[in-house]
Parts: C-alpha cells; structure tokens; sequence
C-alpha cells in the first residue's frame, strides 16, 4: 500500500512538473523536455505488462488531457511502456537483483540507469515528435528536434533521479 501512495504522489508530481514548467520551456522550437517519462521509467521491474501499458496510457492521456494535444502524448507513452521491457531484457545485469525495486542510478548504476534512460526517451520522443507532426517532409528538421529534446529530457529525468530519495 505504501508503494501505491509513493508512485501515485509521483505520478501526480511529474505531471504537475510537466504543466506548469516543462511544458513552458522551448528553445526555438528544438528543445521540449518531457519530464513525465520518468514515472514510466521508475515503476517496478516486476509490474505486469498489462498494468505498466496502463499506466503509461493513463499518463500519457493525462498530459494530453491538460496540453490539449489529441492523443499525440498518450500514443508516445504507451509506445514507451511497450518497448520498456524488452530495453529492460536487454539492459538488465547481475546488478539487478529483486524485481520489485524500481530502476534508479542509485541501485544501478549511474551508467546503466543512463543508457535506460536514453533509450526509452528516444524511443517516446521519436514516437511524439514524427506523429505529431505526421509527416516525412521534414525529417532532418523531426530528428534534430527528437535528439536534442532526448538529450534535454534524459537530463532533467537524471537530475531528478539523483535527488530522488533512495528507496
């Protein structure tokens, strides 16, 4: 019961975060960080699949809900929890040792959480930005948006983590 109040106090910060502040930072139109990934990145290694696509959906339509965005953010974020665990098979070492703990560069490594990261950002952002703008017209112009906002989010995703309480 704890874990549930923890991650939905989460949850209900990360997108607060993402509305009030990270939704207001755009650098010429490049840089968008996307700070409500990390609630998908932190659930437990061991949470079914079916709940973590859920949850991802439900954040993803909650930033939609309130950035007015049609589903663009929800579509990303689903994708995001559906690659998570095969980034996780691929990811996961010795070090990683009770599957109900949640990823963090304090139990894994700083390096491991970092590759984690980074990869499943790039994989929501490419998802957001290429149907966002639906469109191959400018792809140089997409992808140039998609690793700059990855390298911003997966930043900011770091630091957060960082000064996230050890649990």
């Amino acid at each position: 019961m704890n874990s549930i109040l923890r991650y939905t106090g989460v949850f209900f910060l990360l997108i607060i975060l993402q509305l009030l502040i990270f939704n207001n930072i755009e650098f010429s139109g490049y840089v968008n960080p996307y700070v409500y990934v990390m609630f998908i990145l932190i659930l437990p290694l061991s949470i079914p699949s079916w709940i973590l696509l859920l949850l991802s959906f439900v954040t993803g339509l909650a930033v939609d809900l309130f950035s007015g965005t049609l589903g663009v953010h929800t579509f990303a974020s689903v994708m995001a929890g559906f690659v998570r665990p095969w980034i996780l098979s691929l990811n996961v070492t010795a070090e990683v040792t009770d599957p109900d703990l949640s990823p963090s560069s304090h139990r894994n490594g700083l390096r491991w959480f970092f590759i984690y990261t980074l990869t499943v950002v790039f994989i929501h952002h490419l998802t957001l930005f290429y149907v966002e703008v639906f469109s191959l017209s400018n792809f140089l112009h997409t992808l140039l948006r998609v690793l700059l906002s990855t390298v911003a989010t997966t930043f900011f995703i770091i630091i957060f983590d960082i000064i996230r309480p050890r649990r």
